[in-house]
C-alpha cells in the first residue's frame, strides 16, 4: 500500500532576497544577485556576501533576543512563525504533543563563537558569557523553535553541511508516514557569515573571486563560475498529511512525494564526478514519489557556481532527466546559504509549482557547453509544473533529493 500522501500548508522565508516569503519570490523570480561587499568580512581576501537586508532581531524576534540566540535561530524564528501563520495554524490551541520540529543546520551559532572567543582573548575568562555553550550548538535552533510555538513531539537538527535542510524536510516525511506526529514544522537555518567561516572558504578555493563585480560573481551553470558567494537564511515548511490538512480545510500547496539519501564516500568536498550516488539517490526520491525520469518538468538544482559541482550534477540530471525538465539554480540571486539551502530551495521548488512559474539563473551568460540541459536565464519562465526535483550535497558526500508534486 502506498504512503498517505504528505501536504506543504505553510512556507516561512528570510533570505538575502527579503524578509517573508512574498520579498524572496519576487527577488529570486527578478533574478537579481543580493551579492555586495560586506563591511564585516573588510580586509579578508574574499569580502562580499549574500545576507539577510534589515533584520532587526529586536522587532522580529523580540528585545531580549539578542541575549539568548546567534542569528542562525532568530532567522529561523522569524521563517518559522511565518510558516505556521500561513499554514493556518494556532500553536494556542493545537496539540503541542503532536507538532514535530526537525530543522537542518551545518554550522550552529559561528558568530556568536568567534565574538566569545574573542572577548575571551582580550578581556579574560570571566567576560565570556554564560549562555555561550546554548547560543552556538546546532540543535538549539530546533529547541528555540519547539520553545516559541509549544511543540513538544520529536525535535532535532540534522548536520549534513549543505545538504542539512533538505535531509531535515526527508526526515520530517518519515516521522509523518510513521504516524509520530500530525504536524512538521521543517526546514533548516544558517548564519554562517563570520570572518574565521568565509575564510576558511577562501582558503581551500570554494569562494568565487570575482570581487570587482559581487552581484555577478554567483553564476551557476556558466562556463565561467569560479567558486559560489556565501550566504545566510532560513526556509520553513509546515508539512501534514493531505487527509488532515484538507478535513480542517487548509490549503495544499504541494505535496512531498519522495526523498532519497545516499553518500558518495569518495571525497571529503569534492563530488564524485560520475555522480553514481548522486543518481542513486534521485531514482530512489523519484521511485518513492511513484514518478519516472521523463515525467520531471522542473529542477531546482543544487548549482553551487563552482566548477565541479555544477559539472558532476549536470551530468546526472542530463543521463536520467534530460532537456525536459526545467532546471534552474536560485543560488545565483541568493547566494550559498549553506545548512539552510536545501529548506529554502525546496520552498522555492514548492513556490514554482504552485505558481506555475520557474525563476531564472542569475548570471548565467555562457553556459557550460558541458552543461547539457534546459536552463532557465534572462528571465522566469511560465510552466506548468506538475512533477519537480530539488538537489541538495554536501561536504563528505552527503546527497539528498527531494521530489515535490502538484
Amino acid at each position: 500500500m502506498s504512503p498517505a500522501p504528505v501536504a506543504v500548508t505553510g512556507i516561512g522565508l528570510v533570505t538575502a532576497a527579503g524578509i517573508g516569503t512574498a520579498a524572496t519570490w519576487s527577488g529570486v523570480c527578478a533574478g537579481e544577485s543580493t551579492a555586495a561587499h560586506d563591511p564585516q568580512l573588510a580586509g579578508l581576501p574574499v569580502d562580499i556576501s549574500c545576507t539577510v537586508p534589515d533584520f532587526s532581531a529586536a522587532k522580529l524576534v523580540g528585545r531580549r533576543s539578542k541575549l539568548a540566540h546567534d542569528r542562525f535561530v532568530q532567522l529561523a524564528l522569524v521563517a518559522a512563525r511565518e510558516a505556521v501563520a500561513d499554514a493556518g495554524l494556532d500553536p494556542r490551541s493545537w496539540d503541542g504533543t503532536r507538532v514535530a520540529v526537525v530543522l537542518g543546520c551545518g554550522l550552529g551559532g559561528v558568530s556568536t563563537w568567534e565574538a566569545q572567543h574573542h572577548k575571551m582573548i582580550e578581556t579574560g575568562a570571566t567576560s565570556v558569557s554564560a549562555l555561550l555553550i546554548p547560543m552556538l550548538v546546532p540543535n538549539m535552533v530546533a529547541g528555540h523553535v519547539a520553545m516559541d510555538l509549544k511543540a513538544t513531539g520529536p525535535n532535532f537538527v540534522t548536520a549534513t553541511a549543505c545538504a542539512s535542510g533538505a535531509t531535515a524536510i526527508g526526515s520530517a516525511l518519515a516521522l509523518l508516514r510513521d504516524d509520530q506526529c500530525d504536524i512538521v514544522v521543517t526546514g533548516g537555518s544558517e548564519a554562517g557569515v563570520s570572518p574565521l567561516i568565509v575564510t576558511g572558504f577562501a582558503q581551500m578555493g570554494a569562494l568565487s573571486r570575482r570581487l570587482d563585480d559581487p552581484g555577478a560573481a554567483s553564476r551557476p551553470f556558466d562556463v565561467d563560475r569560479d567558486g559560489f558567494v556565501i550566504g545566510e537564511g532560513s526556509g520553513i515548511l509546515v508539512l501534514e498529511r493531505e487527509n488532515d490538512a484538507r478535513a480542517r480545510g487548509a490549503r495544499v500547496r504541494a505535496r512531498l512525494a519522495g526523498y532519497g539519501a545516499t553518500a558518495d564516500a569518495y571525497h571529503m568536498t569534492q563530488p564524485d564526478p560520475e555522480g553514481i550516488s548522486v543518481r542513486r539517490a534521485l531514482r530512489g526520491a523519484l521511485e518513492q514519489a511513484g514518478v519516472g525520469p521523463d515525467e520531471v518538468d522542473h529542477v531546482n538544482a543544487h548549482g553551487t557556481s563552482t566548477p565541479l559541482n555544477d559539472a558532476a550534477e549536470s551530468k546526472v540530471l542530463h543521463d536520467l532527466v534530460g532537456a525536459r525538465a526545467a532546471v534552474t539554480s536560485t543560488k545565483g540571486v541568493l547566494g550559498h546559504t549553506l545548512g539552510s539551502a536545501g529548506a529554502i530551495e525546496a520552498a522555492l521548488t514548492v513556490l514554482a509549482i504552485e505558481t506555475s512559474t520557474v525563476p531564472p539563473t542569475a548570471n548565467l551568460r555562457a553556459q557550460d557547453p558541458k552543461v547539457e540541459l534546459d536552463v532557465v536565464t534572462g528571465q522566469a519562465r511560465r510552466q506548468r509544473t506538475e512533477v519537480a526535483v530539488s538537489n541538495s550535497f554536501g561536504f563528505g558526500g552527503q546527497n539528498a533529493v527531494l521530489v515535490f508534486t502538484t
